[in-house]
């Protein structure tokens, strides 16, 4: 377990492959399974290293984020001191009311850095959807003489990069040095994807993001690692296991595809490490007396009446008698009425389904219907 290291979350509000999933929510606040959020995953991953002091930056639209992480007590990161921390923007010279990138964000942040009693810092992004103790990559920081080490894992030879989210591949030697980077290569050449975490003492953070703040820079991975690669030693430690990037509509839909197999359920959600969450009290779904579900989460507060097959259903959803829903997401509080049709489909939250709808999408481009509407 880790003793002397506060984490750090950052967030991942412009990523514009999102499009309608974060219209009126940060990247944190996306649901996920049917009860789970972005953020769940990297604070997780922090307590479960026995990291007791986190912050969490904040940009905008965060007001869904903020209920949901309350006073941190789901995550036993309610304390008196240190414990859960969130860290509104304030002002910076020059700042357009967005930051323009980690740099920024965590210019803004120092305030909370400098006071931090620890000596290393954990620096986690709520983009990157994976399950992993920590103290396995502090130890090889610190046996290895790294001044950073960055988390990667190893992506297939055909591995296509999204021009919208910056994905961040490692060139690496024999003992795990960074030797390179590259940001959304045209090939990849390098099978090192960045999970964009890492670890860092407090001192050096600080004095990097001074320097990199006042000549204008504001990308992490660009400017802080790739300007220093040669000055300060990099190294990279992999996480083997299963990895979820949001960085589009199709990437969050096959994220949550993949947790309808037991198997990678098992792994990310359920294993030694669990994933925690705000736990709402409500009463168990009310399935009707010929419905058929198959492969499915279905949250509790629902009502069943029709037919859902290889989707997820979040809290409060009514889905009408003669409806059927296949391969799709749909928020909380969605009604889907009598005789509807969904598939691949995601609705958001507050959504209506007129009755006997027909909303048709594809594997490949799931229809997101945005929050509120009615179809």
């Amino acid at each position: 377990m880790i003793r002397d290291a506060f984490g750090l979350i950052c967030p991942g509000d412009e990523i514009p492959g999102l499009r309608e999933l974060i219209e009126a929510r940060t990247v944190a606040a996306l649901p996920i399974a049917g009860k789970y959020r972005a953020i769940d995953f990297p604070l997780s991953n922090m307590v479960n290293s026995d990291i007791r002091s986190v912050g969490v930056i904040v940009n905008r639209k965060y007001s869904s984020l903020m209920g949901h992480l309350g006073s941190g007590k789901a995550w036993d990161l309610s304390k008196k001191s240190e414990g859960l921390s969130i860290l509104t923007p304030y002002s910076l010279l020059g700042n357009t009311g967005v930051y323009r990138g980690k740099i920024e964000a965590l210019k803004s942040s120092l305030h909370f850095i400098k006071k931090a009693r620890q000596e290393y810092c954990i620096l986690a992004d709520v983009t990157s959807i994976y399950n992993c103790n920590y103290s396995d990559m502090m130890r090889f920081h610190i046996e290895s003489g790294a001044d950073i080490t960055a988390l990667y894992h190893s992506v297939e030879k055909d591995h296509s990069v999204d021009e919208q989210y910056d994905e961040v591949f490692f060139e690496l030697s024999g003992e795990g040095r960074v030797q390179s980077i590259a940001v959304n290569p045209t090939s990849t050449t390098t099978l090192a994807r960045s999970l964009k975490s890492y670890i860092i003492r407090k001192d050096l953070l600080v004095q990097l993001v001074e320097e990199s703040y006042a000549k204008g820079e504001y990308k992490f991975s660009e400017n802080i690692l790739r300007n220093n690669i040669y000055r300060l030693r990099i190294m990279a430690f992999e996480h083997k296991g299963f990895v979820g990037m949001l960085k589009s509509v199709q990437s969050y839909f096959d994220i949550n595809m993949a947790l309808l197999s037991p198997e990678v359920r098992e792994e990310l959600l359920q294993r030694q490490n669990r994933i925690y969450t705000k736990a709402k009290d409500s009463v168990p779904t009310k399935y009707g007396k010929s419905v058929v579900v198959k492969n499915s989460l279905i949250a509790n507060e629902c009502i069943i009446e029709g037919s859902v097959e290889n989707s997820i259903l979040f809290r409060n959803v009514h889905v009408g008698k003669d409806a059927t829903i296949k391969n799709s997401i749909i928020f909380s509080s969605v009604e889907v009425k009598e005789g509807a049709e969904l598939e691949y489909v995601v609705l958001d939250r507050d959504v209506g389904v007129r009755r006997k709808s027909r909303l048709i999408g594809s594997e490949n481009y799931p229809i997101i219907v945005g929050k509120g509407r009615m179809v």
